[in-house]
């Protein structure tokens, strides 16, 4: 092994722990076709209906684990899928199961619309510092919420910063935007690391 590629793992294994982690991803589908929800609420399992507290049917499959909301205009929300490949995967079977139960239901318009990652940089950040240092993008009540919100131009993320070094990213439309966002953050939170 040559030294460049043992230092080039090397420095790979301390940024691989600090790239986000997709925790949510949700996505918006259009079957295409009006729905009766009385009906999908009656005949599919893993589905309930509530009326007077939520105009959507509520449905759950465990594989890829995720939850979608079922509206009647054939609109439909899949939520809580890790990655882009599963939210895909579970709009389709969700259109699968709205299908079988007799409607001619399609798959247009499938749309990623927000993603969340979350990560740790490892060490105590002063948010006071960077608070005052990022007024222009940054809002701390400490009062309010323990973290403080930082919202990102471009890209356009938010990103929700705690004392204790852990970050949640939210607002990314591709995975590529939470990684720049982190990247473009990182120099900014090293800066006012706790010493």
């Amino acid at each position: 092994m040559s030294q460049a590629t043992s230092q080039g793992e090397a420095s790979n294994a301390q940024t691989a722990p600090l790239l986000p982690q997709l925790q949510n991803v949700v996505a918006t589908v259009d079957l295409d076709v009006k729905l009766d929800l009385k009906t999908i609420a009656l005949h599919a399992r893993n589905a309930e209906y509530n009326p007077k507290r939520f105009a959507a049917v509520i449905m759950r499959i465990r594989e890829p684990k995720t939850t979608a909301l079922i509206f009647s205009s054939g609109k439909m929300v899949v939520t809580g899928a890790k990655s882009e490949d599963q939210a895909k995967l579970a709009a389709r079977k969700y259109a699968r199961i709205i299908q079988k139960l007799g409607f001619k239901a399609s798959f247009k318009s499938f749309k990623i619309q927000n993603m969340v990652g979350s990560t740790d940089v490892k060490f105590p950040i002063r948010l006071e510092g960077l608070s005052f240092a990022h007024g222009a993008f940054s809002s701390y009540e400490p009062e309010l919420f323990p973290g403080l919100i930082y919202r990102m131009v471009k890209p356009k993320i938010v990103l929700l910063i705690f004392v204790s070094g852990k970050i949640v990213l939210t607002g990314a439309k591709s995975r590529d935007e939470i990684y720049t966002a982190f990247n473009s953050i990182y120099p900014v939170l090293s800066e006012f690391k706790k010493q």
